[in-house]
């Protein structure tokens, strides 16, 4: 897997903010078409659909999540796939882990516990924090960036924030700013910041391009689509939309930025999808964990049903692809 240098954000130039705008008929064109293009079958489909898994964010954020269910969350997270099914495909020596673990501040603790609990030393496994007032992204601001370094503090290495809408809305670009840079800021060198723009509430995809530059601007390392809480979350268009947003920046400065589409993104049929995209927009860079990441709670069931299928010739019962 590549490294490249962390983003430190660039000054807001608004100039570039306010002349951009989005063809709506070619990017919805565009996003039609991608679906009925492609297909990816046999060994091929079962080694993306294991780069897929290396690129998920295993997540839990429920009302009632407990210790005991993130902990069983972390140890599928160090072996998302049964293991005969990885000695069947020979890939035993791969390590193959998903993305990371995605839960509340208030869990990481647990959370930490859990990937020590799974044997997470000589594989590392991100712990990702969702923090600053998710998902509405409307309580006071030193209680966001407070929230921020509680969760980095107990051991979160990367940290999913998400924008007040409002600045976005109203166009006040600068207000988006510095929110975003202040987040990035809490983060400081210990972690990672993946910032959620909640596309179904900014209105327009132009408004989606404005907020994907600003945040990248700020110092964000990540954009992520949604907070999966949202009546509209991950959409092609929207992605196609960001993914042009980070093209454009990368070209401007250097600085690779991941993405992260979250929320409704279930099947193993998606996730290949997805990938796709991702190389034909940006290339094989950003198919990797390290720029690529899809946030989902049920997605792996579907991924390891497949491979089960690509193995065996037959479909798994739900019951025989258990979380633990």
């Amino acid at each position: 897997m590549a490294t490249f240098e962390r983003n430190p954000g660039i000054p807001l130039d608004l100039g570039w903010v306010e002349t951009s705008r989005v063809n709506l008929p070619a990017t919805e064109r565009r996003a039609a078409t991608h679906k009925t293009k492609r297909s990816i079958k046999k060994e091929w489909q079962a080694a993306w659909l294991l780069r897929a898994v290396s690129c998920i964010d295993l997540t839990t954020l429920d009302g009632d999540d407990t210790p005991g269910n993130v902990k069983r969350l972390c140890h599928k997270a160090k072996e998302p796939v049964r293991q005969d099914l990885v000695r069947l495909l020979g890939v035993q020596d791969k390590q193959i882990t998903v993305g990371a673990v995605c839960v509340y501040p208030s869990r990481v603790r647990d959370a930490v516990e859990g990937l020590k609990e799974a044997g997470c030393c000589d594989v590392v496994v991100p712990l990702a924090s969702v923090a600053a007032g998710f998902p509405a992204g409307q309580t006071p601001m030193e209680q966001r960036v407070a929230e921020i370094k509680e969760a980095v503090s107990c051991g979160a290495t990367e940290i999913d924030i998400v924008i007040t809408r409002t600045h976005v809305l109203t166009g006040d670009w600068v207000a988006l700013y510095d929110e975003v840079r202040s987040c990035r800021e809490a983060c400081g060198e210990l972690a990672h910041l993946k910032t959620i723009l909640a596309t179904g509430q900014l209105g327009t995809l132009t408004n989606v391009y404005k907020a994907s530059l600003v945040c990248m601007m700020a110092g964000s390392d990540f954009i992520k689509t949604s907070t999966g809480k949202e009546s509209v979350n991950a959409t092609f268009p929207v992605a196609l939309v960001m993914l042009r947003a980070i093209r454009d920046y990368y070209q401007q400065t250097g600085y690779k930025i991941g993405f992260k589409p979250a929320g409704g993104i279930r099947s193993a049929k998606d996730a290949l999808s997805w990938l796709a995209l991702m190389k034909e927009e940006l290339g094989d860079d950003w198919t990797q964990p390290n720029l690529f990441r899809i946030g989902a709670s049920s997605l792996l069931g579907d991924i390891e049903r497949q491979l089960y299928h690509h193995v065996t010739g037959r479909y798994a019962a739900k019951h025989q692809m258990p979380m633990s």
